[in-house]
């Protein structure tokens, strides 16, 4: 589903935020990318998702190469939550996705209101503007926007942030019911919970390298301290030696 190779990117000539990364995401897989502020990973999406472009290396999404790829043909095949919310202010739930509904082919576009109801969206919340929302709704909307092109590949970046623990646990099932119909998704984000609970394979990145890629369960059990499991987050800051948020 995602091949990358050698992938290396420099915001300047002192500034190399990537140092050839290899990894692969498989079809249907959940797959974590898991690293601090200023890390890479931020980066990283960015050019799957073909907002950066001019890296160095090799990434291909669908067995496409993104170089050569057309790539509208692309977009139209993932989603994508972003950690701040690409929303209009002054419009609706209702009215922001019908928008961007309109840039998608029309047998790929789910149910505008059926999807605001698997996310719980507040009813009384329909036709007021995005401005008057909590943070927690505006997550429920971008959710919405991610999967409403029906996608096989969804990027989610920080997905349960500004949630409150219902709201959590709610994300979390949709989460790993995309991955059950078929979706593969590529989640990168600071919380280890979400991590261990969700992921087949993380990988850890710093300082744009990868430290390590495996199992959750593989990378606790390798690491164990004194007999005792330690947890992900404990194994995360033996492979960098930093917290995810330093």
């Amino acid at each position: 589903m995602i091949e990358v190779k050698n992938l290396t990117f420099s915001y300047g000539k002192d500034r190399q935020a990537l140092h050839g990364l290899d990894f692969t995401v498989e079809d249907g897989e959940i797959f974590g990318f898991l690293g601090p502020n200023g890390s890479g990973k931020s980066t990283t999406q960015k050019i799957l998702t073909g907002i950066l472009t001019g890296y160095g290396g090799r990434v291909s999404l669908f067995g496409q190469d993104m170089g050569a790829a057309h790539t509208q043909e692309l977009l139209e095949k993932i989603g994508v939550l972003f950690e701040f919310p690409y929303l209009y202010t002054n419009l609706s739930a209702v009215d922001n996705l019908r928008y961007f509904a309109s840039f998608y082919p029309r047998e790929r576009v789910r149910d505008v209101m059926e999807l605001l109801d698997k996310l719980e969206f507040k009813k009384d919340y329909l036709k007021k503007p995005v401005s008057s929302y909590s943070k927690g709704m505006r997550q429920r909307v971008s959710m919405a926007r991610a999967l409403l092109n029906s996608p096989r590949l969804l990027f989610l970046d920080e997905p349960i942030s500004g949630l409150d623990p219902s709201g959590a646990v709610l994300f979390r099932r949709i989460i790993e019911e995309e991955r059950r119909n078929g979706t593969t998704v590529f989640l990168t984000t600071h919380n280890m919970m979400d991590a261990d609970l969700l992921c087949d394979r993380v990988a850890f990145i710093s300082n744009g390298n990868i430290a390590a890629l495996d199992t959750p369960q593989n990378l606790k059990k390798q690491n164990c301290m004194d007999s005792k499991e330690p947890t992900l987050e404990e194994v995360f800051i033996q492979y960098t030696g930093r917290g995810l948020e330093e």
